[in-house]
């Protein structure tokens, strides 16, 4: 059974490229189209394009999509999106399901790719994880997005979570960004895009249900970073524990 299902994923796995690339195709005058605009226009633009994108390439590649707390994200307020990180499956599921627009944080490689590149460079932030300076400019970069009116998501792991663990040590940047900005976290959990798309296979995709939930948010008011950062880690790590990953 589990040769079959291997030989399965693969081919679902060859659907959901293909699949990607048609409708990447179709997309991107759209996107292109959006740099006429200047920010926020141009993400909450991209971001309208992206739930069109993702509402019609999840389900068609066999993913259904649940959300689970968007009444915990105030209208009108702007918060920093803490999220779990597993697999690449997982920028597809914040970008466009966030409630409102927003940009994340992603690797300045990722703007390089033919295409590709213009997306990270329309809904990110780009850094150079190995440049000081580009570091500091990223996080100037974060508040800018935050004054705005767009959220940030950030994902505190600093990489996908290869691990058989809930989450892996966070990082101190989100946090240091809400005390600094004085925007509340809101921690949000993704569950089962690792069984979708593994990291620790080659080529395997298989159909299934993510659950998207959003948490109550997490007030700066008196807090330090590393105050936020390990109460927001608790938060994640026992909602995840108590939901479970199926």
């Amino acid at each position: 059974m589990s040769f079959i299902k291997n030989i399965l994923a693969r081919l679902f796995a060859i659907w959901a490229l293909l699949f990607f690339v048609v409708t990447l195709l179709i997309v991107f005058p759209f996107i292109a189209f959006a740099w006429i605009w200047k920010d926020p226009a141009r993400t909450r633009i991209f971001h309208r394009i992206s739930q069109a994108w993702m509402g019609i390439y999840l389900p068609l590649t066999g993913v259904w999509l649940t959300r689970k707390g968007k009444k915990n994200l105030e209208n009108g307020k702007t918060y920093i999106v803490v999220c779990n990180h597993n697999t690449l499956l997982d920028v597809p599921i914040t970008t466009p399901w966030i409630p409102g627009a927003n940009k994340t944080i992603a690797k300045i490689e990722m703007s390089r790719l033919p295409l590709f590149g213009l997306i990270y460079k329309t809904g990110s932030v780009l850094v150079d994880r190995k440049n000081d300076e580009s570091r500091k400019a990223s996080f100037i970069k974060m508040k800018k997005v935050l004054e705005m009116g767009l959220h940030m998501c950030i994902y505190p792991e600093g990489t996908r979570n290869k691990t058989n663990q809930p989450l892996q040590p966070f990082h101190n940047g989100a946090f240091r960004l809400a005390v600094e900005s004085g925007h509340d976290i809101l921690p949000a959990v993704i569950f089962n895009s690792n069984k979708i798309f593994p990291n620790n296979r080659t080529f395997y995709y298989w159909p299934g249900h993510i659950r998207f939930h959003f948490l109550p948010p997490i007030s700066v008011a008196g807090q330090t970073a590393e105050q936020l950062k390990e109460k927001t880690f608790n938060v994640m790590k026992e909602y995840f524990l108590r939901n479970g990953p199926g």
